[in-house]
């Protein structure tokens, strides 16, 4: 380029005479730069003096791969980037075997990716491309069997006639990939349906919608990798997990669907700016600003955390098709400067998440206070708002808006709300509340507002918790 130097390419997709042209290159030292997949770690690739490797995605190696890493590690300096869980390798960086840098900055507007469990049920898949096709998105639908992709895609052409759909596998000739996954990255096909050869890679912000069918048959990593395909522009990203009956699934499958679900919740759902992890898959980061982690290292501590949190919510039977989602104009969130280590705060924001109900919070609260101190505002902030997801979901409801002055619920059709209880109970505060054609039900407050959205929802959630039969 323009500050001389050589930057080269290499990867399955690169012609036999590019492939030798760049392997002389990186042996003379004319190429300055090679980015590749793991293709770069063939024998055949020699350098003349190799300063550096930088490794993205180190989960995707395998451990022939690592090994030639490990060799390479003795006279080069290895940066490794990674966002989804491996095993061993961030203990080493714990024990201070390794250095490690977090990078606490979340992209810009990004936000959660709502994750729904659900059975393959044509309504729920029509319903959600419609919405995702309706605001000008792509959308992905994941199965990974090839002799079933074909029919998967007609029967998605059936539901969703107009839809461009195109079709990509690894048993496809390089050639026809590449034309098909240019096709849609430049946004000639509206629905790609796919093996798990997209699981990463890709970057396309404008598609905000994935289905997973089995997902049941995918470890836990390589879901978050795949669900990691959307989500990547500002807007609200959805993934569906398409699976049979939780009757039918393996003790296990039920425990990984449930921490699946479970983890969006621990960045953006709970609108808390800077929570310490948003369980997400590739190209974000994990530190006190929701997204993920850059490490030098990978990831044993969050396997950890995942079984952890496995256990703890393998109690709670089949998880919700759809946890509330809460947002509130105020910042809740465990401040480094109250609990300066990252793996503590975590453990925390893990166990709110899992708490089944207020006197859990309340104990987690006094343990808070016992062991760091005086919770500090924006802490307190944060267990009102865990109380009130406990609220939320005695309610069946689909989430809460609310700020000082107005404050929204929106509840499922199955809500224990009973209408017969509701509709005098609205006409009769008619001033202060109102019901919509959707169902859900908005409440203002009178001429002092509350000082905080927080305590507008708590005060809504305990005048209709009266009416629940």
């Amino acid at each position: 380029g323009h500050l001389g130097v050589q930057v080269a390419a290499l990867s399955r997709f690169t012609t036999a005479k590019e492939t030798t042209r760049i392997l002389a290159g990186l042996k003379s030292g004319a190429i300055d730069i090679v980015i590749g997949t793991h293709r770069l770690l063939s024998s055949d690739v020699h350098f003349k003096r190799l300063g550096l490797l930088v490794i993205d995605e180190e989960q995707r190696f395998g451990v022939a791969h690592k090994e030639r890493i490990k060799d390479l590690r003795k006279s080069v300096d290895v940066l490794t980037l990674s966002a989804t869980p491996i095993p061993r390798t961030l203990s080493l960086a714990i024990g201070g075997l390794r250095d490690m840098s977090v990078i606490r900055t979340p992209p810009e507007t990004r936000r959660a990716i709502r994750t729904f469990v659900a059975g393959r049920d044509p309504t729920v898949i029509k319903t959600a491309i419609e919405r995702e096709l309706g605001r000008g998105g792509q959308v992905y639908y994941v199965h990974n069997r090839i002799e079933e992709l074909y029919a998967r895609a007609s029967e998605l052409h059936e539901l969703v006639p107009d839809a461009r759909i195109r079709v990509a596998h690894g048993q496809m000739s390089d050639r026809e990939l590449e034309k098909t996954m240019l096709e849609f990255v430049d946004g000639n096909a509206d629905i790609l349906a796919a093996t798990a050869i997209i699981e990463s890679g890709l970057d396309i912000p404008r598609a905000n919608t994935i289905f997973i069918e089995r997902a049941d048959n995918f470890g836990l990593a390589q879901l978050y990798q795949i669900r990691g395909r959307v989500g990547r522009g500002s807007e609200r990203a959805y993934c569906y997990l398409l699976v049979p009956p939780p009757s039918e699934l393996s003790h296990e499958a039920n425990l990984r669907l449930e921490a699946l679900t479970k983890h969006t919740e621990l960045g953006a759902g709970f609108q808390i700016a800077t929570l310490d992890m948003e369980m997400r898959g590739a190209g974000d980061l994990l530190g006190a600003d929701q997204s993920g982690v850059l490490e030098s290292v990978g990831f044993e501590l969050f396997s950890e955390m995942l079984e952890q949190a496995s256990s703890e919510l393998s109690g709670h039977g089949k998880p919700p098709e759809v946890d509330p989602e809460l947002s509130v104009d105020v910042e809740a969130l465990l401040p480094d400067d109250y609990i300066s280590d990252v793996g503590v705060r975590l453990s925390l924001y893990k166990r709110l998440a899992g708490a089944p109900d207020e006197e859990e919070i309340d104990r987690i609260g006094l343990e808070m206070t016992d062991r760091f101190g005086a919770v500090p505002r924006s802490g307190l902030a944060l267990l009102e708002l865990m109380r009130l997801k406990v609220s939320l979901r005695r309610l069946m409801a689909l989430g809460m808006n609310a700020t000082k002055s107005t404050a929204t619920l929106h509840l499922r059709a199955d809500t224990p709300l009973s209408p017969e209880r509701l509709v005098p109970f609205i006409s009769a505060q008619k001033e202060r509340y109102s019901l919509s054609p959707d169902g859900s039900i908005t409440r203002r407050s009178s001429a002092t507002p509350f000082d905080h959205g927080l305590a507008h929802a708590s005060r809504m959630l305990d005048e209709l918790a009266q009416l629940v039969t």
